[in-house]
């Protein structure tokens, strides 16, 4: 059948190269932008590393819809951190139609919401797939609040012409989220997964995650399977409304904890750009920290207390699969030395976390990442990174401490590692929700409360070739098949530290381990 070609004149885009093509539509689309920013963020087209998104675009926020404002109703909230946590917060929704005049509600108080800070709505379009799907039509919305207290609660509701939060028949909509500490704080819990898509375990997990009142959570991307396949190309399965039930799905956590999100390999959706990522940018409003959010919208850092974390976009380094290999030319390396050396040399940092999608370590279905390994290990280690969290494999793997490729210190269930002197410890957390993968014959399960010592597990690592070269892990500390997720505790002070456990879904503790600085 024949691919639509997103208003190029079929005539002329027969004629035209993919690469020709979204030069066409970057500069036909550039002419016509329109932006509107709440608060001080900086915006741009929806672009990819190569061009701009054709079927993405931001419209103004007096867009209007046929439909009466009083009858379409916000859902889908979540919250992401701006550069500060400490005085930025980005607040995103959906609606099922355009709306007039969008904006968010906020103040101390569910009775004092005398702030409004207006929004900006994000138009996303897929197009019709003959005898495959049909066009759809999604409606983003998205205001940064700046100039927040550190440390306060604000209530907040979203709202638009027709639709008042604050009026008594809406009041219910009305939730809270709470500004990061100006110090750090004695202790703090965040949380984190990968691979999570919709359903009954994936909702679970967001329930059992709410129970530990984590400040932030962080999500090692796979985020809702849109995209089933995950070759990041257009002939990709895709079905742009499962992200309607999975905004549903997230929303009763995501409203009040910040939803950190980084990109996988099916959260490259090629329909909306070059490189896939348009709709995570009509989606998603993640921090502006010195990488263009446009280029790669998953690569970003923040601080929050004595923890700097940093999200990546494997797909740009993955020997496995290569759709976006090289996409930002180096740029995402060479940011990550800068700032992780920005981080290490930070008086109020004490730990650095590092989060991505594709594993380093593990050997579930997909295995290692030689390009990760390549591109990205070095610097963890001249930087002294203290944990690593990815997702792409559906298990719970933990490695012991890894220094040059070796194990530099058994970590064992309940154990204690200093990466300046073991190494670091990888965490595959990629029991989100989605379906379970296992181990390779032979490998045991092996986690807290059934501990399985054995011979070191026989696996492989992804080549650059795509070729795939067995290798032995002795590294694999921790095999847990299950739904699951991570819980770490900061702790600040004289002696700080990051106890790290994971949980099941049914709240069983599968594994834990403290991580120190001068243990």
């Amino acid at each position: 059948m024949e691919i639509p070609h997103f208003g190029i004149p079929p005539e002329l885009a027969r004629r035209m190269s993919m690469a020709e093509q979204h030069e066409y539509l970057r500069t036909r689309l550039s002419r016509r932008r329109a932006l509107v920013t709440a608060g001080a963020v900086a915006s741009g087209l929806l672009t990819g590393c190569s061009g701009s998104g054709p079927t993405a675009t931001r419209t103004p926020s007096s867009a209007t819809s046929q439909a009466p404002g009083s009858h379409i109703r916000p859902f889908g909230r979540h919250l992401a951190f701006g550069a500060d946590p400490r005085t930025q917060m980005r607040i995103s929704w959906q609606v099922p139609l355009a709306v007039r005049k969008p904006y968010v509600r906020v103040g101390p108080r569910p009775d004092d919401l005398g702030r409004k800070v207006e929004a900006e709505l994000r138009d996303l379009h897929t197009p019709e797939l003959k005898g495959v799907r049909a066009a759809v039509e999604q409606y983003y919305l998205h205001a940064a609040l700046d100039g927040l207290r550190p440390d306060t609660t604000y209530y907040y509701g979203v709202g638009h012409e027709g639709f008042d939060p604050a009026s008594p028949e809406h009041r219910s909509t009305l939730t809270s989220f709470r500004t990061a500490p100006a110090k750090p704080p004695e202790r703090f819990v965040f949380t984190a997964f990968g691979d999570q898509g919709v359903g009954d375990e994936a909702a679970l997990n967001d329930r059992m995650l709410l129970r530990r009142g984590p400040a932030f959570h962080l999500h090692a991307g796979d985020i809702c399977y849109a995209d089933p396949t995950g070759r990041g190309r257009e002939s990709d399965v895709f079905d742009a409304t499962q992200w309607d039930r999975f905004l549903k799905q997230t929303e009763p956590v995501a409203r009040s904890v910040p939803w950190m999100v980084t990109t996988g390999n099916h959260d490259m959706e090629a329909w909306y750009s070059p490189d896939g990522y348009g709709g995570q940018l009509a989606r998603f409003s993640l921090p502006d920290s010195g990488f263009d959010p446009h280029t790669a919208p998953g690569v970003y850092s923040f601080t929050y207390g004595n923890v700097g974390v940093v999200a990546l976009d494997t797909n740009d380094v993955s020997y496995e699969i290569p759709a976006n290999f090289g996409c930002t030319h180096g740029r995402q390396t060479r940011w990550l030395d800068r700032r992780l050396g920005e981080l290490r040399a930070s008086r109020d940092v004490d730990f650095i976390v590092v989060f991505f999608h594709h594993c380093a370590y593990s050997t579930s279905t997909h295995a290692s990442d030689g390009g990760v390994r390549a591109a990205w290990l070095p610097l963890f280690a001249r930087h002294e990174v203290d944990l690593v969290i990815n997702g792409h494999n559906h298990v719970y793997e933990r490695t012991d401490a890894v220094r040059d490729g070796e194990v530099g210190r058994p970590v064992r269930v309940g154990g204690t590692t200093d990466p300046r002197r073991d190494g670091i410890v990888y965490v595959t957390a990629g029991g989100g929700g989605k379906e379970l993968y296992g181990f390779p014959d032979g490998a045991k399960e092996s986690y807290e409360g059934h501990v399985t010592d054995g011979e070191p597990v026989e696996s492989f690592r992804w080549t650059k070739s795509r070729d795939t070269k067995a290798e032995s892990a002795p590294w694999s500390r921790v095999r847990y098949r299950g739904f699951s997720f991570l819980s770490v505790e900061a702790v600040s002070g004289a002696a700080p530290r990051l106890r790290v456990s994971a949980l099941a879904s049914s709240g069983e503790r599968i594994d834990h381990f403290e991580v120190r600085r001068g243990a």
